[in-house]
């Protein structure tokens, strides 16, 4: 559907009409030239598949306990290989279903993945954007804060917060969201002494706007593209360094999470039992590959130098 065939009133609900028009008109463009990448639709394929498989997952595997993100464990049933009757993809260390822990597993890392990236995007975004509009000291004290935070390897806040606060997922979710909106507001802030710059903006304080009808109307929107290529990349790094969390123990255990069950299949590889970490750990690989080949064609298409000759 094109610009024309949207109803006028629908145009009319925006302040500025011509300009509501062109974002669309842009974000359209985008999608289709996002469509005409192969990889790109590939990885937009793997990651709604991740998004169908949390939304049926009461119906692919059923809970059958209080909480369904407590695997169910038949003790009869230990260190089963794949394709065994009733378990297509084997069992854990301890009896768990490997498959029900990666259907219910898909919920987690979705929550954890929209979560973090949502709230740091946003802090960083208003953070990096004042910095960047106000300048002088505020930009200053901003900028020096997210240096500082920018100095400490995500990891190892990850696990100070979630070690001083207990192992849980929301825990992981605050250290996470605590750390990585830094590398937005870095971001955001070029974007905007770059926009701010831009003759429009003069233009706007000719005829009268304030600062905050500026800055919320011109300097943002023209200033986010880069904040979507940054955050599609954030979706698989949160899911990596929140599995290297549970990893190592700082989650609760028997909970159906990718990590956690990576964890628990390592004690079964000297032995042979390679399924118990193969699966999730191939969940892991392909829901980082999908958003970073979606990160890699939305950047190609906002930015085409950046495209490799």
């Amino acid at each position: 559907m094109s610009a024309p065939d949207i109803p006028s009133a629908v145009w009319n609900v925006f302040p500025n009409e011509r300009k509501a028009r062109m974002r669309y008109e842009r974000f359209r463009r985008v999608l289709l030239d996002m469509l005409e990448n192969p990889l790109t639709v590939a990885g937009m394929i793997i990651v709604f598949s991740f998004f169908l498989l949390a939304i049926l997952a009461p119906i692919l595997e059923p809970a059958t306990g209080n909480d369904p993100y407590q695997m169910p464990r038949n003790f009869e049933a230990l260190r089963q290989p794949p394709l065994t009757d009733g378990y297509l993809l084997g069992t854990t260390e301890t009896g768990g279903d490997l498959l029900y822990g990666i259907v219910w597993g898909s919920r987690l890392t979705i929550a954890i993945s929209l979560t973090v990236v949502l709230s740091t995007t946003i802090v960083g975004c208003a953070l990096g954007g004042i910095a960047g509009y106000v300048g002088g000291w505020v930009d200053e004290v901003i900028m020096r804060v997210v240096d500082a935070m920018i100095s400490i390897p995500a990891l190892v806040w990850a696990i100070a917060v979630v070690t001083a606060l207990g192992p849980s997922i929301p825990n992981i979710i605050i250290g996470l969201s605590t750390m990585l909106w830094g590398t937005y507001a870095r971001i955001m802030r070029g974007e905007v002494i770059h926009v701010k710059n831009e003759e429009y903006i003069e233009a706007a304080k000719v005829v009268g706007d304030g600062h905050r009808v500026i800055f919320l109307r011109e300097v943002i929107p023209n200033a986010i593209p880069p904040i979507f290529v940054q955050s599609t990349l954030y979706f698989g790094k949160v899911v990596l360094i929140a599995a290297s969390v549970s990893f190592i123990g700082l989650a609760p255990p028997g909970l159906a999470e990718w990590g956690v069950l990576v964890s628990q299949g390592q004690q079964g590889l000297l032995a042979g039992r390679w399924w118990g970490s193969f699966f999730p750990g191939f969940a892991i690989f392909l829901w980082a590959f999908g958003w970073n080949i979606i990160g890699d064609g939305l950047r190609d298409v906002l930015d085409p130098r950046t495209q490799v000759e």
